[in-house]
């Protein structure tokens, strides 16, 4: 059937401006890290992105590698755009990464020129696009100079491939870095993903107020904490789930000190009429200096339940004392994801 998007679509949304652009993001965007790739039947990816659409969710994230196999969740997003989104392009935020591995080589991973570029050319082919919104440089390498891979950003904005430039997993120090690079060239830096969550802090720690001081934006991935923070893992490990398949998070994380921990903190969420989920979505769109919290779905259901975090985002200082009980001072001993340099 025909896609026609809701007429209220916007009617719902927060939206809120990234950094001192001309751009505002809707508080909850949706990344197609997993559930996007060919593992998944097309028809359940269409229908959890055209639900978020009417829900108002027009920032759509992917990266050259997602699926699996690699490059797969863009082909399928592209599929879907040329059916059911291309009357939409103008009202659509996309957005897609480089620095991971992608393709056989020593031209098919990190920070060089000659890779980004490529990259974003394929991408744009998957996505069947002309232009993306933002190209990210997908984590930082140490051993590319910063002016090169910075100048491969600058070049795709400069050709039209994308608006903006973004960057992902880097240290304070190393953003600051190349911001000033970029701005020497003339392209602001836009925007930076990093992982943050209220287990995972490392962006406390000098990045969000670098990124206040430049002006970019900071959108937030893995607010979940790849699952921690759901009620998924609260008696175990089910089979059908991530942990129990292929995943970066490790098992060993679920200790019976930090279950007690995680337990804790889902009941201060039943507490304010949340799930667990929500709560930890809610928590991190708390810092105005979060331009957008970036969450995955497996399904329309979960997409719902999670954009519903932003019917509660007010905490009280009493609420944030406890969690803060719970998620630091309880130390709960998640794994602590840094950036790359």
């Amino acid at each position: 059937m025909t896609y026609l998007a809701a007429e209220d679509r916007y009617d719902r949304m927060t939206y809120r401006r990234v950094g001192r652009s001309g751009i505002k993001l809707p508080l909850i965007s949706l990344g197609m890290w997993h559930n996007f790739g060919d593992d998944r039947p097309l028809e359940n990816q269409r229908a959890i992105l055209r639900r978020a659409f009417d829900l108002g969710v027009c920032h759509f994230d992917l990266a050259n590698n997602y699926g699996p196999p690699y490059g797969s969740a863009e082909a399928n997003f592209g599929t879907i755009f040329s059916q059911d989104f291309l009357p939409y392009r103008d009202e659509l935020f996309l957005s897609t990464k480089a620095g991971w591995d992608m393709w056989p080589g020593p031209y098919g991973d990190l920070g060089s020129r000659k890779y980004l570029l490529a990259s974003l050319d394929q991408s744009l082919a998957r996505m069947r696009v002309d232009y993306v919104d933002v190209f990210y440089h997908h984590h930082n390498d140490p051993e590319t100079p910063l002016e090169e891979t910075m100048g491969a950003l600058d070049h795709a904005v400069r050709s039209g491939k994308a608006l903006y430039a973004g960057i992902s997993s880097y240290s304070p120090e190393r953003t600051a870095e190349a911001a000033r690079i970029l701005s020497g060239m003339g392209t602001p830096l836009f925007i930076h993903q990093p992982s943050y969550s209220l287990l995972n802090r490392w962006v406390e720690a000098g990045l969000l107020d670098t990124l206040d001081e430049l002006g970019a934006g900071c959108i937030a991935f893995s607010p979940l904490a790849q699952g921690m923070l759901t009620d998924k893992y609260l008696d175990g490990v089910p089979t059908d789930s991530r942990m129990a398949r292929d995943s970066s998070l490790p098992k060993e994380l679920l200790t019976r000190q930090n279950l007690d921990h995680i337990r804790a903190l889902n009941n201060i969420a039943r507490r304010r009429g949340q799930s667990l989920a929500q709560l930890a979505l809610a928590w991190v769109a708390r810092d105005e200096r979060v331009s957008s919290v970036l969450i995955g779905a497996s399904s329309v259901r979960q997409l719902e339940q999670n954009i519903a975090a932003l019917d509660n985002q007010r905490f009280t200082p009493e609420e944030l004392a406890e969690i803060d009980q719970h998620a630091v001072e309880g130390g709960v001993d998640l794994w602590r994801e840094v950036a790359t340099s």
